[in-house]
């Protein structure tokens, strides 16, 4: 991306104040569409944002987000769009993302396990796939940012790129990563970016920080998990439907 992430109304981010990680301590509520700014559903732990942020950039398109179906064990979504216009800018960032309980600082984590099935109707787009993790020295910080992002790009289509300069290629969990680094402002962002297309992904979120505390001077013990979250970033192209047929993720 030219990957200037979501700014959240304050209307989303007062959305969902989860108090535990226990998927049964959140309500669970029906499944839905969302095609509205901002529409939002969760349950059983997880949660979905219809995150149409960039969309005023846009010369025309739209874009809806459904729960297909969800449990203790996972959801399954889709989101179908079309946008044109502003070739370089991000149009949104649907997600679906593990609901956090705050005030958990990444170096008492253990495994953020995870697991992601994913498909595109069409490749004749540009756009990424990306689990998208912010953290921050206060563990209150808006869910729209933190100190620090940590991107995992499971694909990249068409010609669209993380934010900084890539800087090395690293092995993360059995499987090699371009690593990008830069900055969305004052945020410092760390991207790893799949070398090919991962369609299927399982691994753990947490040992991508621990490469970060050991090689690139991330303060674990500082910063605390704000979000947990994978979805995609269209930039322009469509009619396209992304649709993630399995998605689970837990924080240990």
């Amino acid at each position: 991306m030219k990957l200037t992430l979501a700014v959240l109304s304050s209307l989303t981010l007062a959305l969902a104040a989860p108090t535990s990680e226990n998927p049964a301590a959140f309500e669970k509520r029906q499944l839905k569409s969302l095609c509205g700014l901002y529409d939002y559903w969760s349950g059983y732990g997880y949660e979905v944002l219809n995150n149409l942020w960039g969309k005023d950039s846009a010369s025309s398109g739209s874009q809806c987000t459904y729960v297909n179906g969800a449990s203790d064990s996972g959801i399954q979504w889709s989101s179908t769009w079309t946008w044109q216009g502003a070739p370089n800018n991000v149009k949104s960032y649907v997600y679906a993302g593990r609901q956090v309980t705050r005030g958990r600082k990444i170096s008492q984590i253990n495994s953020m396990p995870t697991s992601i099935s994913w498909r595109y109707s069409t490749e004749n787009i540009r756009a990424n796939v990306a689990y998208d993790i912010f953290t921050a020295a206060d563990p209150n910080h808006a869910n729209s940012g933190g100190d620090y992002e940590l991107m995992i790009w499971l694909a990249r289509i068409g010609d669209v790129y993380p934010i900084g300069q890539r800087q090395t290629t690293v092995n993360v969990g059995g499987k090699n990563w371009d690593l990008w680094v830069g900055y969305n402002g004052a945020m410092k962002v760390f991207s790893f970016i799949s070398q090919g297309t991962a369609y299927s992904w399982s691994g753990d979120a947490k040992q991508f920080f621990n490469y970060l505390q050991q090689s690139q001077g991330y303060p674990a013990s500082q910063q605390n998990l704000i979000v947990y979250q994978v979805g995609t970033e269209p930039f322009t192209g469509g009619p396209a439907t992304f649709t993630v047929s399995q998605f689970s993720a837990s924080i240990n």
